[in-house]
């Protein structure tokens, strides 16, 4: 007798849709039964899958019955496909940010409550077994006290990626579409962040929506962050480039995040431990690095695993919408930051 696979559908068949198409083929407890979206060159792909396709949610969810549903629509158009999925009784994996707005954020979170079904928002580095261990060793005090954490993510998107006039608006900035794995990255590996300053730029193409953002942060436990992002600037700074997730962009292996501790300093992603040598940590004695054993693996795969496994009750979710709305809280505090010249106290 076969493997029982958890029947999934899928809403939005674009970029990320088609990642996550992906990542279900690498699960073999998954498995894809429909396809939804508005564009008709889209059933070319549930064609070539034999799975059905439909240009509404409810049909689908009528028709097909999934036991979950994964939402990859625009950020604008996240609440409908989440609240009807819930409704059909479906658990619901929804990409970041769960919605461009803290209200219907909670209209979500409200929902997965009254239907008693689980909301997990896709940030897939949750998964990543680099971010696992990182998150150990901080956590078993490697570094001895948290101080501080520093990151950058830089690169110059091409200018084809801003055709689509959706992408030049401030729901797809790279506040929004970036900048949010980041604080989700940052809150899961060091707590949550209780205030943050910004400063915000747009200066060198002619969009409504932000190019550059420099941030300064302070987190539960004392130790404070700065990060600085870009969308304009050529650079091997990003977490896409570093590790090497993405095929499309080239890898470089250069490390984005530096976490300093009383005791010990960590690059991330390459895992490079700084620590003094002989009895006191200080600057008198000699700093050398040792590179941690360190597995790696598919994020997105994983997260298709664990969202299979949630629906069976067998894991509890690793980020609710409850979690993803802190993300986005944090995240959208940075435009209210920058405009008001304040810090914004989480």
């Amino acid at each position: 007798m076969g493997q029982y696979k958890t029947k999934l559908g899928l809403v939005g068949a674009g970029t990320i849709g088609k990642r996550h198409l992906q990542a279900i083929s690498e699960v073999s407890e998954a498995e894809v039964v429909a396809i939804v979206d508005t564009d008709p060159l889209a059933e070319s792909i549930a064609i070539e899958r034999n799975v059905g396709f439909f240009a509404s949610v409810g049909q689908m969810l009528k028709d097909k019955q999934p036991e979950g549903v994964i939402v990859c629509t625009a950020t604008e158009d996240h609440l409908q496909p989440v609240l009807s999925s819930l409704e059909a009784n479906a658990h619901v994996l929804v990409e970041k940010p769960i919605t461009p707005s803290i209200e219907e954020a909670q209209q979500i979170i409200e929902s997965s409550m009254r239907f008693n079904r689980e909301v997990l928002v896709g940030h897939h580095r949750r998964y990543s077994e680099e971010i696992q261990q990182t998150k150990r060793v901080i956590k078993n005090g490697v570094l001895g006290e948290l101080v501080g954490i520093t990151g950058i993510w830089a690169v110059r998107k091409a200018d084809s990626y801003f055709e689509p006039e959706w992408r030049k608006q401030w729901t797809s900035g790279p506040v929004l579409i970036n900048l949010i794995h980041e604080i989700d990255t940052l809150r899961y590996l060091c707590g949550e962040i209780v205030s943050l300053s910004a400063k915000v730029s747009k200066r060198i193409r002619a969009h409504p929506k932000e190019e550059s953002t420099a941030l300064l942060f302070e987190f539960q436990s004392g130790a404070l962050g700065t990060f600085l992002l870009s969308d304009v600037t050529p650079s091997p700074w990003t977490w896409e480039q570093a590790t090497g997730e993405n095929p499309n962009f080239p890898r470089t292996s250069q490390n984005v995040y530096r976490f300093i501790g009383s005791k010990a300093s960590l690059d991330f992603p390459n895992l490079v431990l700084w620590r003094h040598t002989g009895g006191d940590p200080d600057w008198l004695h000699e700093i050398s690095p040792e590179v941690l054993d360190g597995k790696t693996g598919d994020a997105y795969a994983e997260q298709i695993r664990h969202f299979c496994a949630v629906i069976k009750g067998k894991e509890q979710p690793r980020i609710r919408a409850m979690d993803g709305t802190k993300t986005l809280k944090a995240t959208l505090a940075v435009f209210e930051a920058s405009e008001n010249g304040t810090e914004i106290q989480l």
